[in-house]
């Protein structure tokens, strides 16, 4: 990765704490869900000591379900092990700002053994790891996110309280790209993008999506782990801010029957010389494109799990939906789960399989693996899709949870990608899900069975 200026420097962090403006540091890092998890110091106390030394987490951090529950299977965290620490160390290019805290500023932690070997299952480092790989080819990730959420009226612990059900959204009705839609919460959003724009990202664009109360914020692409950093920055915070304006806003890739909360990623690659290695000079692709495309279409299946990590995921995936079911790319398509858009220095292509839930660490990872499994062997990209893909008879997308973690669990390809240990870590995951899942008494079973069955 290049050198880069990050959001807040050293030097003036503690200017701001010798002013008394800034009294608190957060060093978090983001978990196998893609929250962020760690601790807020004094910010005196994380000048004299963490900065230099770092501090430590409990390693049960990336072994837990997502409600926090200890569970078995994991090699890395148990019981029998003691559930020790890992080491917590600030990544100062992270430091930043979040002006929705007052005097609060957030650096971003790798993790790592007390030997200093890196914690091979954490989200970062797995990204990490695919990106020093396509480094020795030359090539640097450029990635962007596009997060969807829904807002309602109703506070989180209103909603808690209700069971998560009969919530006002915070619009009645349908208000994609409606001016009006979005003027109804632009409160709300306005105070997300600014200081958002506070904490080092750059905005782009607010607009409104199909179901009542959904809306996106859009921010500037980056290097790959600068952008999935602030995918989970801004995730965070945007939770923060609608508590403190008393609604909620969920991420959840399904929340209701409706459209779901979509977070389709945009990536291109760029060579030694800053050059964007997807475009050729005639304005086609390069091979280097083709191949990398191809490789998405190789390893969709296998790598589902990292896209769609959670029960909830797969039930965006409905035809005629605007979320994929058919292994395809198109140009400018939406029936495909690989769109290719832009010419020239933005050429690039759009994966619309993850959902509002997934960990961005692992779904670019993800593709950044899938793509040099193409390099490597050369693999030939098919036709495009130029009609309906769901109507097209192509391989499926899974269809659940089970499914996806079956191909993850099997595949050759993720096991040379990301090494057995990986595999088999996020294959418990999914496992600790469906059985938790498959234990749990629905709203739905009861509606059906309780009387009439």
């Amino acid at each position: 990765m290049a050198d880069r200026t990050p959001p807040l420097g050293v030097e003036e962090l503690h200017a701001l704490v010798a002013s008394g403006e800034i009294d608190t540091v957060v060093l978090a890092f983001p978990d196998m869900q893609g929250r962020l998890q760690g601790k807020r110091f004094a910010a005196r106390f994380f000048l004299d000591e963490v900065l230099r030394h770092g501090t430590e987490g409990c390693n049960y951090l990336l072994a837990v379900d997502t409600e926090m529950n200890t569970v078995d299977g994991y090699a890395m965290s148990s019981w029998d092990n003691g559930y020790g620490d890992f080491a917590m160390r600030p990544d100062l290019t992270t430091l930043r700002r979040v002006p929705w805290n007052a005097g609060t500023a957030l650096v971003i932690a790798d993790l790592a053994w007390n030997d200093g070997a890196p914690v091979v299952a954490a989200p970062r480092q797995i990204l990490r790891r695919q990106l020093e790989r396509l480094a020795e080819h030359g090539l640097t990730a450029q990635v962007g996110t596009e997060l969807e959420f829904i807002v309602f009226k109703d506070t989180y612990e209103a909603a808690w309280d209700a069971g998560y059900r009969g919530l006002t959204p915070a619009n009645q009705y349908n208000v994609d790209y409606s001016i009006l839609g979005t003027g109804r919460v632009e409160p709300l959003l306005r105070r997300i993008r600014n200081e958002m724009a506070g904490a080092g990202l750059t905005v782009e664009s607010a607009k409104g999506e199909c179901n009542p109360g959904q809306h996106e914020i859009a921010f500037r692409y980056d290097e790959a782990l600068v952008t999935c950093d602030q995918h989970a920055v801004y995730k965070t915070g945007a939770k923060e801010i609608a508590a403190q304006e008393g609604v909620s806003l969920t991420f959840m890739a399904k929340y209701n029957e409706r459209e779901g909360n979509s977070c389709h990623i945009h990536l291109s690659l760029t060579d030694t010389d800053g050059r964007n290695a997807f475009a050729a000079p005639d304005g086609g692709m390069t091979d280097t494109m083709r191949h990398f495309l191809a490789g998405q279409l190789a390893a969709l299946r296998d790598f589902s799990l990292l896209h769609a990590p959670n029960i909830n995921s797969y039930k965006r995936f409905q035809p005629g939906s605007f979320a994929p079911t058919a292994v395809a790319w198109g140009h400018d398509n939406r029936t495909c789960a690989l769109r290719v858009v832009g010419h020239g220095r933005s050429l690039r292509f759009e994966n619309r399989l993850p959902g509002g839930d997934v960990n961005p660490h692992l779904a670019v990872a993800a593709l950044v693996a899938a793509g040099l499994h193409g390099i490597e062997q050369k693999l030939d990209l098919p036709e495009p899709c130029t009609g309906n893909a769901y109507a097209a008879g192509l391989a499926h997308v899974p269809t659940t949870l089970r499914e996806a973690a079956e191909l993850w669990s099997a595949s050759p390809l993720a096991a040379a990608a990301f090494g057995e240990d990986v595999v088999a870590h996020y294959r418990n995951m999914a496992r600790v899900e469906l059985d938790a899942f498959d234990a749990a008494v629905t709203d739905w079973e009861l509606r059906r069975s309780f009387e009439r069955l």
